[in-house]
């Protein structure tokens, strides 16, 4: 199965940069871009890192494909 993120979509409602973000986390804008079209799959760690960045739980931006929305 896929893993599906919402990471752009949250970003862009919150009007945060993806560079802003990207040094947040400690990627390079190059990574969240390929994050957000679905062409990498974060570590657990990174994935757990952006969770905290949005304060949001892990599940409300990852999921996999055909589980939920």
């Amino acid at each position: 199965m896929k893993v599906i993120n919402h990471i752009k979509e949250i970003r862009e409602a919150r009007g945060i940069p993806q560079y802003t973000m990207a040094d947040a986390v400690g990627v390079s804008r190059q990574t969240m871009t390929a994050i957000e079209k679905g062409k990498y799959n974060p570590s657990l760690e990174l994935s757990l890192k952006i969770a905290e960045y949005f304060e949001l739980p892990f599940e409300e931006i990852f999921y996999l494909e055909g589980k939920k929305k």
